[in-house]
């Protein structure tokens, strides 16, 4: 083991009076702790206790050993509800069959990085998880020790059972917990080896599953409250228009409507994140007794729309200001092709410049050039946005589905008028997120509702609210060119990245720092579309451009597309040009080599098509090896091959979903889906018209490998999610002789072997 000094202190150690028999309360935190807000127990099948041992925030301990470990992050599906309380189990030492799990509610006195985004929910709370766990492990072993008369040093913590070889004497956790509470904590405690971690790196069973399949009531859709009303909202019907007014005297005497009003969500000095965006800010709100009579009255509901003017929002992200212009008009998609395909011809942005990328082109004997284009995509989330609000004149209850409740708590107490001690924020289990819920909107739109109605409500979109009023991702625009000598050397590397109204590009990332002579340049288009992070933001295209080009420029060279690369990472391992590079290029090739040992890479069937990738993001490396085979000259994926390194896995059954997650979900939208806008109204509105991947269309088999290293962990949401665009982009041209540069890529023409 290791000794750390320890970071908790006497103040997050809490005897809980409260409850019968008192008991031991452990919360971890940097700064302070507080009493914790409780959350609903979950419905598991274990024995449990007479009494409870209330742990602050991470831990109680039961009489008869179990312990209940509180998850204090949203689950959007990355399983971090198991993997999280893996780590502290870990540490804590006691046999995960007797461990329960339950969600935290928000506690920002509490809890750090309440938030489910950036794939940091595990790397975040790793050693907040392993130092909550060993400290109690400690504190439960000082107990024993005073007790027994013997020193603590000589006390073994395994499996719930503390016990003292020279002596015999053994323990249960649950019967030390009460004196525990009394023990001074240590300044000092000791953090397991990598090499003695039990549970981490072991594959549990997601602690939802049963209820997930057994249709438990787990979301924010299922919320059901005595007394509760429905709302729904009216936004307008395009981009570039808003409320001018409305008639709602038919509405109301309509069956079981209680009340129709116009809602502004924002003040225009009100102090405004990012994240507290929306694309509208004043909507109608209809509030009846069920959905339906909700939904019929929206329909019949007269409203007249206005123009809206240029307006510049002012907001800040993550404590930076910043301005966001939305120009008026009625926006379309030609108009955007054309834009960015103008502002591609022009001279970019410069955001880096190593050597001297003008002069190597003019020299170059060779220039390889090509473009990348993407659409505009909605998130599509399962299950809509909803949230559940109960506002009363002190103290504001609400309760969903939120990937940033410790981000949006501010906004609900200011636009409320509330103190921020008396918002109470509960997450519900969520039905997707991919960034959509980082924008919480609609849990103010909840709260603000039910402060008028004086009514616990729950605010429910319908799909085509969620995909006409959407925060989607930005349409890109990207052109590469590469400049070879008369020896086919790479001599000079160009890339000019634009978007709707974003870059994709990262400047310093790979290829950065292994080409001489590199130009790195963007571009931004201003619309009053509203934008915003999808899963692995920027990433989700600028991989699969640059790793598409990256063949490219092999072929031209007459290199195999994987020992390129890996000429280039040595390059950047042992002579990197530039101080700024952002990967790690021997990580970078550990995953390449990685991929082509398991994928077979030069030994594939006949009549099977291969393309590979490798990307780095969120501070991971992932490379891909996509195969397609005919079938009745169409192409079918046959298999994927992924190679992962996001140091220490927690649970590889985890990790292995989120990498089949995001290879199926990466497939689906190069293959088959965009969004495209005609007048500022997307033009795709439900499943009927916005494709997404079939069941029959997702690979036959995927095949995912770590690398095994004592790294802390790092991201894996959404790393796998940008590099199979690219794989699968040079995997079709295998098989067709046809590069495709733009998303989606089943709109270009029929693709046929």
């Amino acid at each position: 083991m290791t000794l750390v000094k320890s970071q908790i202190g006497r103040r997050a150690f809490i005897k809980n009076t409260s409850l019968a028999g008192g008991g031991l309360v452990l919360g971890f935190n940097f700064f302070n702790s507080c009493k914790p807000k409780v959350a609903e127990a979950l419905a598991v099948e274990i024995e449990m206790p007479n009494e409870w041992f209330e742990i602050n925030g991470y831990l109680k301990i039961g009489d008869n050993g179990v312990v209940t470990i509180m998850s204090p992050n949203p689950e959007i599906g990355q399983n971090v509800r198991t993997s999280m309380p893996m780590i502290l189990a870990d540490e804590l030492e006691v046999d995960w069959k007797n461990v329960v799990v339950e969600q935290a509610a928000l506690n920002t006195s509490l809890y750090s990085w309440q938030v489910a985004g950036g794939s940091r929910s595990i790397s975040s709370s790793w050693q907040n998880l392993r130092m909550a766990g060993a400290t109690a492990r400690q504190m439960l072993k000082l107990a024993a020790a005073k007790i027994w008369q013997v020193p603590a040093s000589e006390i073994l913590a395994v499996a719930g059972v503390l016990s003292h070889e020279a002596s015999g004497k053994t323990a249960g956790y649950g019967e030390m917990a009460s004196e525990a509470s009394q023990m001074v904590v240590p300044e000092e405690v000791e953090l397991k080896n990598k090499s003695e971690f039990s549970i981490i790196g072991t594959s549990r069973k997601n602690v939802d599953g049963k209820n997930i399949v057994t249709g438990k009531p787990l979301f924010g859709i299922d919320v059901q409250r005595e007394g509760m009303l429905i709302a729904n909202l009216v936004h307008p019907p395009a981009f570039g228009m808003k409320l001018k007014s409305f008639d709602a005297e038919v509405v109301k005497k309509m069956p079981g409507i209680r009340e129709v009003f116009s809602l502004k969500l924002y003040d225009e000095d009100f102090d405004r994140a990012a994240f507290h965006h929306t694309a509208f800010n004043e909507v109608v709100a209809v509030v009846g007794d069920s959905t339906w009579q909700v939904m019929q009255a929206k329909k019949a509901l007269k409203v007249e729309w206005e123009k809206a003017g240029d307006t510049v929002v002012g907001m800040t992200l993550f404590g930076n200001e910043m301005k966001v212009n939305h120009p008026a008009g009625m926006e379309n998609s030609d108009i955007h092709k054309t834009k960015l395909e103008e502002l591609n011809s022009q001279k970019g942005k410069v955001a880096r410049r190593d050597g001297n990328p003008e002069l190597a082109f003019k020299n170059a004997a060779k220039i390889i050039e090509s473009s990348y284009s993407c659409p505009f995509l909605a998130h599509n989330t399962m299950e809509p946005m909803n949230f559940f609000a109960n506002v009363t004149e002190d103290h504001a209850e609400l309760l969903g589905p939120t990937q940033t409740p410790e981000w949006m708590e501010p906004a609900v107490a200011e636009r409320l008028g509330l103190p921020l001690e008396k918002i109470d924020i509960q997450m519900t289990r969520q039905g997707g997120g991919f960034g959509r819920r980082l924008y919480g909107h609609f849990m103010v739109e909840a709260a603000v509702i039910s402060q008028k109605m004086k009514k616990p409500i729950k605010l429910v979109y319908s799909r085509e609210d969620d995909m006409s009023q959407g925060m989607y991702r930005p349409s890109y625009f990207a052109t590469y060119r590469a400049g070879l000598d008369k020896e086919n050397n790479l001599i000079a590397f160009h890339v000019k990245a634009g978007g709707i109204p974003e870059s994709p590009l990262f400047a310093n990332r790979f290829p950065a720092g292994a080409i001489d002579n590199y130009l790195a340049e963007d571009f931004t288009v201003d619309s009053n579309i509203t934008t915003g992070a999808f899963r692995a933001p920027r990433s989700n295209f600028i991989a699969g451009a640059e790793q598409s080009f990256l063949d490219e420029v092999a072929e031209e060279m007459g290199k195999d597309p994987i020992e390129f690369r890996l000429e280039l990472f040595k390059r950047a391992a042992e002579n990197p040009v530039g101080e700024n590079n952002d990967y790690d290029a021997e990580r970078y090739a550990g995953v390449l080599e990685l991929v082509r040992e398991k994928s077979n890479w030069k030994q594939s069937e006949s009549g099977v098509y291969r393309g590979v990738s490798a990307y780095f993001c969120h501070q991971s490396y992932v490379a891909q090896v996509l195969d397609i085979v005919l079938e009745n000259n169409k192409p079918v994926v046959q298999k994927v091959t992924a190679a992962i390194d996001c140091g220490i896995v927690v649970n590889p059954d985890a990790a292995a979903n989120l990498s089949e997650g995001g290879i199926v979900d990466g497939i689906g939208h190069a293959m088959y889906s965009g969004l495209t806008f005609k007048d500022g109204t997307p033009e795709q509105k439900n499943f009927d018209r916005y494709r997404l991947i079939r069941h029959s269309e997702a690979p036959k088999s995927i095949e995912t490998y770590f690398v095994q290293n004592d790294i802390d962990p790092t991201g894996m949401g959404e790393p796998p999610f940008p590099p199979i665009m690219g794989a699968l982009a040079n995997a079709l041209y295998k098989a067709t002789g046809q590069r495709h540069y733009h998303q989606p890529f089943i709109s270009q023409k029929t693709i046929k072997g």
